[in-house]
């Protein structure tokens, strides 16, 4: 909701005069919270409602925070990446502990997401990861109940709802990547619209486009899911996009990572690439095996 009322405001500032109505909207994906993404699914089920929505001319724009955005759109469906990434490390949360090094073994942590544990699990297979679903009140109302000795949140999120306060300590990308496209905010439409395309052109980044579109490549060559402990990062400096990407077991027992770096107008090319290499490392047995476990 946060971000459809930034959105709103970006759209009336730029076109004055223009009324934009807002229609909260509860996903299954919301609803569901007593199991895991993976269980239920997966991303999906957080815009299915929305798209539903796009497609009874209900609304004309559907306000998305791309990493919860199947790697793939539905035919028909498609979607700008809008200005500035907001930050994109994960966030240790905690009242008790400043960082993941201070947490005593045998800690809880709570979250809701593979890829962040696998990672933890890699980095501290002493501590005891517990799923943790609900909206960021939710998960720090869980925290502050003492259910947890700490969660792991996005920093996005809570910075844009005004929580920042409540970060003890940033994941550093050395051994944290985050999700594929985090941080980034896109706004999908139908194809057809060619009225609001338009509307949106304004609003598109070319940076941020270019290094989403690098991540979200990885992520369809490696099927990326909620079953996939999977993240990637990108960067653009000096003419050069660099990307950085894992893919691993859920325990942390097995993780391959690698980089990639080249032109941003290759950045499709550059995902794939880079999935290639990780999958020739090692990362198909990965895939296979957790195949078999689905």
């Amino acid at each position: 909701m946060v971000q459809s009322e930034w959105t709103a405001a970006q759209l009336k500032a730029l076109y004055p005069g223009t009324k934009v109505e807002i229609i909260g909207m509860t996903t299954k994906g919301d609803q569901i919270l007593d199991k895991s993404l993976s269980q239920i699914g997966g991303k999906g089920l957080f815009i299915k409602e929305l798209e539903v929505a796009l497609e009874e001319n209900r609304a004309d724009i559907a306000v998305h925070s791309m990493k919860d955005v199947p790697m793939t759109l539905p035919d028909g469906f498609s979607a700008i990446i809008v200005g500035e990434r907001e930050d994109v490390h994960d966030a240790f949360v905690s009242n008790r502990f400043n960082n993941i090094d201070e947490l005593p073994q045998g800690a809880i942590v709570g979250t809701s997401s593979l890829r962040r544990e696998s990672q933890l699990r890699h980095r501290r297979p002493d501590l005891k990861i517990v799923a943790l679903r609900g909206n960021v009140n939710t998960r720090l109302a869980k925290l502050d109940d003492g259910q947890y000795d700490a969660i792991i949140l996005a920093a996005a999120g809570l910075k844009r709802l005004g929580f920042e306060q409540r970060i003890r300590a940033q994941l550093d990308r050395q051994h944290f990547l985050p999700a594929i496209a985090q941080g980034a905010l896109g706004i999908e439409y139908q194809s057809h619209r060619a009225d609001v395309a338009a509307w949106l052109a304004p609003f598109a980044s070319a940076e941020t486009t270019a290094i989403v579109g690098a991540e979200r490549a990885l992520g369809r060559a490696l099927t990326a899911s909620c079953d996939v402990p999977l993240g990637g990062h990108a960067t653009l400096r000096d003419g050069v996009l660099e990307l950085d990407a894992f893919i691993a077991m859920p325990d942390g027992t097995r993780m391959i990572r690698d980089r990639i770096s080249g032109a941003p107008d290759a950045a499709e090319q550059l995902g794939q690439a880079l999935a290639a290499k990780l999958l020739a490392a090692g990362g198909d047995r990965i895939l296979a095996s957790l195949s078999r476990h689905a």
